[in-house]
C-alpha cells in the first residue's frame, strides 16, 4: 500500500464527512455565522485539494508519490525541465489531479455565469416596470405584497415593492435596506454560487449536501448582523416578520423568506460572541486531531 495516501485520505474524510457532521449540530455556527462560513469554505477547498492529491497518489508508486508530496508540502513548483521529463504514469497522475480540481472550478464558473445571466435578465425587466426612488436609492415595484430584495453582482440594486413602502415604518424599512446592502457589500452571491456548484459536483458528499442548505442561511444571518450595526433589533425583527411572505427571484437575496422565523428568534435572543468563537475553533482543532494519527503513520514509514 502507498502510505502517502494516508494524509490526503484523512483530510478528505475530515473535511468531507467529520466537519460537516460537527457543523450541522453546532449551536455556535448560527451565533458566529462568519466563522462558520469560513469553516465551510476552507473545508470545501481542503476536500478538493485532498481529492486531487488522492487521485495522483493512487496512480503513482510510493517513491514517485513521495516526491509529489515533497512538492506539495514544501510548496515548491517543479522546474520546467522536470516537467518535460515526466514519465507516462506521472503525466497521467498529474492529469488526474488537475481533472479532479477542475470539476468544482468549472462548476463554480458555470454557476456564476448562469446566475449572472439570470440577474441581467431580471435587471432588464426592472428597468421596464420599476421606478427609481432617489431618496431611498432603490427600485420600487408596484405590488401590494411587502417585499424587499437585492440583485448582487454587476447588476446590483435593491428592489422594494410599493406594499413594503406603505406597510413598513421608516425604521423597519431602513433595517431591511441595510440587510440587503450588506449582501451586496459582502459579495455573498459568490459563496452561494460556490455552495451550489459544490453540491452539483459532489451531490452525495455530506459537505456538499449540508453546505448547500447551511451556507445561504448563514449568509442571511451574517447580513442581519451587519444590518444591526445601523438599526435596532426590534426594527429588523419586525421588518422580517412583515416581509416573511415576500417573494424574490432565485438569484436574489430576500429580506424575508422561509428563514425569517429562525432569524427573528436569533435577533431577539442576543448572545455573547466570545464563547461561540472558542467552540468554533475547537471544532476545527478536533477535526485536525482526527487526521493527526494518519499523518504520523505516514511519516513513520520509510521513504
Amino acid at each position: 500500500m502507498n502510505h502517502h495516501l494516508l494524509p490526503p485520505l484523512g483530510l478528505a474524510l475530515s473535511s468531507g464527512l467529520l466537519i460537516p457532521w460537527l457543523l450541522v449540530r453546532a449551536r455556535w455556527a448560527q451565533q458566529v455565522p462568519r466563522l462558520a462560513l469560513a469553516v465551510w469554505a476552507v473545508s470545501g477547498a481542503v476536500f478538493a485539494a485532498s481529492a486531487a492529491l488522492l487521485a495522483t497518489h493512487l496512480t503513482l508508486p510510493a517513491d514517485s508519490s513521495h516526491r509529489l508530496s515533497d512538492v506539495y508540502l514544501g510548496l515548491r513548483i517543479p522546474a520546467p525541465e522536470r516537467l518535460l521529463t515526466l514519465s507516462g504514469r506521472e503525466r497521467l497522475a498529474l492529469a488526474l489531479g488537475f481533472a479532479v480540481l477542475a470539476m468544482p472550478v468549472a462548476g463554480y464558473a458555470r454557476e456564476l455565469l448562469r446566475a449572472r445571466r439570470a440577474r441581467l435578465r431580471h435587471a432588464g425587466m426592472l428597468r421596464l416596470v420599476g421606478r427609481y426612488d432617489p431618496a431611498l436609492r432603490v427600485t420600487v415595484l408596484d405590488h401590494a405584497r411587502p417585499a424587499v430584495y437585492c440583485l448582487p453582482g454587476s447588476s446590483r440594486r435593491v428592489v422594494v415593492s410599493s406594499g413594503a413602502v406603505d406597510t413598513l415604518t421608516e425604521a423597519q424599512l431602513a433595517a431591511a435596506l441595510a440587510h440587503e446592502r450588506a449582501h451586496i457589500a459582502g459579495r455573498h452571491h459568490l459563496l452561494v454560487a460556490a455552495a451550489e456548484a459544490f453540491a452539483a459536483v459532489f451531490p452525495r458528499l455530506p459537505l456538499a449536501r449540508h453546505g448547500g442548505s447551511a451556507v445561504p442561511l448563514l449568509l442571511e444571518m451574517a447580513a442581519d448582523d451587519r444590518a444591526l450595526r445601523r438599526c435596532t433589533r426590534d426594527a429588523l425583527a419586525t421588518a422580517l416578520y412583515t416581509l416573511a411572505s415576500g417573494q424574490a427571484p432565485r438569484e436574489a437575496f430576500a429580506a424575508g423568506g422561509p428563514s425569517a422565523a429562525v432569524r427573528m428568534r436569533r435577533i431577539l435572543a442576543p448572545h455573547s460572541a466570545g464563547h461561540p468563537v472558542l467552540r468554533g475553533l475547537s471544532t476545527v482543532v478536533a477535526a485536525g486531531l482526527a487526521v493527526a494519527p494518519l499523518i504520523i503513520a505516514c511519516c513513520s514509514f520509510p521513504n
